[in-house]
């Protein structure tokens, strides 16, 4: 009984391993084992510091080693002294031509004036008065009416009153010619002598460039062309300063023929007013 009670055990448990190896075998060989719940990490805000403006781009300046402000420093008393000759040379010229311009419209303009004014007039000493004061026409009508009228007066007197009168006219119109000529005589001689000038601020920087080069020893493009392209400055000012002395000077030697002509009608008229019929000594 007992050994029957023992094979019905052994054999409850050989089908309970049966049935639990079948289960195994059934289960799914892929399925995952279960997600383990991990806490959400902590988030740390970082605040990264504003960039620095940029700085704007700087320009780096090179200074010329070569020019006019180089060619003053590196010379010696003769080019300083020509580079100087030349300026005072140029600002004559300009200042001549601009005051002797403004002269000449103001001739022109008395001139008009004269013929408007003068004219309508009873007589020369009425025809003075209506005149600009320092009107190179009113000296001529001046001088002219002053000769008239003092003619007699002169004691031993062996000049006619024509031969008095005209020689008075053309004595005040020889004056107010000089006064258009003055300072013409500046312009020719810059116009003239500049370009020798600069010429021989040339020749003397050359020859400065040259004697540095030699007793350098060294024959370098860099050493040669800088000092003579200085030196070749002054040829190129002296030429700025000439051309506009020359044009200038020819211009105002043609306006002041013009203006003489305007004057020399004027003191004719005069000449003519005074010693023609009913002539009015002085008025």
């Amino acid at each position: 009984m007992l050994k029957r009670w023992l094979d019905v055990r052994i054999l409850l448990a050989v089908v309970l391993a049966g049935l639990s190896i079948v289960a195994l075998a059934q289960a799914p060989q892929g399925a995952p084992p279960p997600a383990e719940v991990k806490p959400a990490p902590t988030v740390i805000e970082v605040v990264k510091p504003a960039p620095p403006p940029i700085a704007a781009p700087v320009t780096e300046v090179i200074e010329n080693p070569y020019g006019i402000e180089a060619l003053w420093k590196q010379g010696d008393f003769v080019a300083r002294g020509t580079l100087m000759i030349l300026v005072i040379m140029s600002i004559g010229s300009w200042y001549i031509g601009v005051v002797k311009l403004i002269e000449q419209a103001r001739v022109m303009k008395d001139a008009r004036e004269a013929d408007e004014k003068f004219w309508k007039a009873k007589s020369v000493k009425d025809a003075v008065v209506v005149l600009r004061e320092d009107s190179p026409f009113r000296f001529i009508a001046e001088k002219g009416a002053y000769a008239a009228e003092h003619h007699g007066n002169m004691p031993g007197q062996r000049l006619d009153m024509n031969t008095w009168v005209s020689m008075t006219v053309q004595w005040a119109m020889d004056i107010v010619a000089n006064r258009l000529q003055r300072g013409l005589a500046f312009l020719a001689t810059v116009g003239s002598t500049a370009p020798f000038v600069g010429l021989f601020g040339t020749v003397w920087g050359i020859y400065h460039a040259l004697t540095a080069i030699g007793i350098a020893g060294q024959a370098s493009i860099d050493k040669v062309a800088g000092p003579v392209g200085e030196a070749l400055i002054m040829t190129a000012l002296g030429l700025a300063v000439a051309v506009p002395a020359v044009l200038g000077y020819n211009w105002l030697v043609r306006r002041n023929k013009v203006a003489m002509e305007l004057v020399r009608h004027f003191g004719g008229g005069v000449h003519m007013t005074l010693l023609g019929p009913g002539a009015r000594k002085g008025g």
